[in-house]
């Protein structure tokens, strides 16, 4: 059953959508507390969020903004504000939909489908990617080249899925603390020193130590 976050702050449609989509299949959970929603939203791990752009005491697009650091959790925004720069604003931070009050509910719940739907082919499917020089296998992370195999830990899972997903550019170092930064933990900058130099260590085992090259001052690019 996926779970879906709402992160809204009027309490009548709140509710009218925790009833509705736990009566249509969904485990649907609210923050009804406005102190610290981004930590709470992190910490419940949702597979979608219905998302309000004006919120007491913080701004949603912010919330949107710092998710998308950490996650790809489809979000939907909804709003009553329906100008075209708004919509612009929420997509180009990361939005996947853009949904304006007052809103067709048997609508707004066929987004939610489509998008759950969207969500676990792209799952699937990156399940082994091809990186060209060798197969990172993320649900096993581990990375195979010809015969063999490294295991990885979380972290430099994360990291190599970061740069591969960045092939060709140039990643800072604060890009990546930022990637790696979850609800249990913070990586700083002499932790992802020593996971970078592990992951090294790990690719010089499968002849692939100079395919992470540091740009100095700059950061690192994946080859």
């Amino acid at each position: 059953m996926s779970k879906i976050l709402i992160i809204e702050d009027d309490e009548k449609l709140r509710k009218e959508l925790e009833i509705f989509l736990n009566k249509n299949g969904y485990e649907a959970s609210i923050i009804s507390n406005f102190e610290n929603p981004l930590k709470e939203a992190l910490e419940k791990e949702a597979d979608l969020i219905l998302l309000d752009i004006n919120l007491p005491n913080i701004d949603g697009e912010y919330i949107l903004r710092e998710i998308r650091k950490v996650s790809n959790v489809p979000i939907i925004m909804i709003t009553s504000k329906d100008s075209e720069l708004d919509e612009l604003i929420s997509l180009n931070y990361g939005a996947d939909q853009y949904v304006t009050k007052p809103f067709n509910i048997q609508i707004l719940l066929a987004k939610i489908s489509g998008l759950l739907k969207r969500s676990k082919m792209t799952d699937t499917n990156q399940n082994k990617i091809d990186c060209k020089d060798f197969i990172l296998n993320v649900s096993k992370s581990i990375i195979e080249k010809d015969d063999k195999q490294i295991e990885l830990t979380k972290n430099e899972l994360k990291i190599i899925y970061f740069l591969v997903s960045k092939r060709g550019q140039i990643v800072s170092r604060e890009d990546i603390i930022n990637y790696l930064w979850d609800s249990e933990s913070f990586i700083d900058d002499n932790t992802l020193t020593v996971n970078m130099k592990r992951l090294r260590t790990k690719l010089e085992e499968i002849n692939l130590g100079d395919i992470i090259q540091t740009k100095r001052g700059q950061g690192y690019i994946l080859k």
